[in-house]
């Protein structure tokens, strides 16, 4: 297998040249786009159904990414982000990615981790950038993964690709009841791995996104949210954080601001009373879009779908189809309950060229 060049990602400047202001609703660019290609994952996370939902393994087929391109090159897509599921459970993502380098286009894989060692060689080839989980210290990790030495298999694979390749390795932290009293210990277990960055996000307890057959009731959301016992505790991490921690912050070890670090905690105390969560900065809708196994397209992973891939759609006629278009008009992020309640917004001009935000 050949590499392609690396992709040139869009800056900011051309990203606003390129798309249409909000007003209009319309998009002359996308400049994400987020590929579900498996419907299994490898793991059991306590805050996650995928695994439960997707009995019947679904893979995204070559000859369904070869009918998009032509869509995907006419909105100048600059990243695809490959999805799940577990992207390394495809029987043949290597060609899916070799499709992509050669249209030019950036490959961010998103992955628990736990078979990098295994692909590491063809991962180094295909990918740009790779996002791993990572829940906490070595015992922590494991217990919600709920995989018997899962951590340590991440950092196999973390070694074996640095062995070969220097493409960034980013690692992301949901932020839950159990791995919430010591934001500190997942910092240093970052650096244990060998990482490039973390980052942290809330867990998404209330929507039917990550292929939910519907949303959490109340029984299972308090099996995964903080309560008014677990917040002080949030809070004290945060601090400590922020205060012991300030250099991995500051050198964007830790991708986090403050202020995104008390969002989180604001994400979970509004349920339990304690004031709003505030809206988030967004863009999402404008610049991204995700394609979903099924043919639904998104305008992220927590919206209802707009339209689908049905019978030889276009992704670009998808994108701007009478319902997206009414959808991005309509859309009020400082208001919109699903915004408002959303773990991982996106902004897309504060983007670091590197790697996701």
């Amino acid at each position: 297998m050949s590499r392609a060049p690396r992709a040139r990602l869009a800056g900011p400047a051309e990203i606003v040249r390129r798309t249409l202001g909000r007003s209009s609703g319309r998009l002359r660019s996308l400049p994400i786009l987020a590929l579900s290609v498996h419907s299994a994952c490898n793991c059991r996370c306590v805050m996650c159904d995928i695994w439960k939902a997707n009995t019947e393994r679904r893979e995204l087929s070559l000859a369904d990414l070869d009918r998009h391109l032509a869509g995907i090159r006419r909105l100048h897509v600059s990243r695809v982000m490959l999805t799940g599921g577990e992207p390394l459970l495809h029987s043949n993502l290597w060609a899916l990615c070799d499709r992509l380098k050669a249209a030019g286009i950036h490959v961010t894989l998103l992955t628990t981790g736990i078979l990098v060692a295994r692909h590491a060689a063809e991962i180094a080839l295909g990918c740009d950038d790779v996002v791993v989980s990572v829940d906490g210290d070595r015992e922590t990790h494991d217990r919600i993964r709920r995989v018997r030495g899962g951590f340590d298999r991440i950092a196999e694979g973390v070694a074996a690709l640095r062995a070969i390749s220097g493409i960034p390795i980013w690692g992301r932290t949901v932020v839950q009841q159990q791995n919430c009293s010591n934001l500190r210990t997942i910092v240093r277990a970052a650096h244990e791995l060998a990482l490039d960055r973390i980052s942290f996000l809330a867990a998404d307890v209330t929507s039917a996104a990550f292929n939910r057959p519907r949303p959490w009731d109340e029984t299972r959301q308090r099996e995964v949210r903080l309560g008014q016992e677990e917040l002080p505790v949030l809070a004290a991490a945060i601090e400590a954080l922020v205060r012991e921690d300030a250099h991995e912050l500051r050198t964007g070890f830790v991708e986090n601001s403050p202020a995104s670090l008390w969002r989180i905690h604001a994400h979970y105390a509004a349920p339990a009373g304690q004031g709003e969560c505030p809206a988030p900065r967004c863009n999402a809708p404008w610049v991204s879009a995700v394609v979903d196994l099924d043919g639904a397209v998104r305008p992220c992973f927590f919206h209802e779908p707009y339209g689908r891939l049905d019978d030889g759609a276009d992704l670009g006629a998808v994108i701007n189809s009478p319902a997206a278009v009414a959808f991005r008009r309509g859309l009020d992020v400082a208001t919109d309950e699903t915004c408002r309640r959303c773990v991982c917004p996106l902004n897309l001009p504060t983007w670091r060229s590197g790697g996701p935000r």
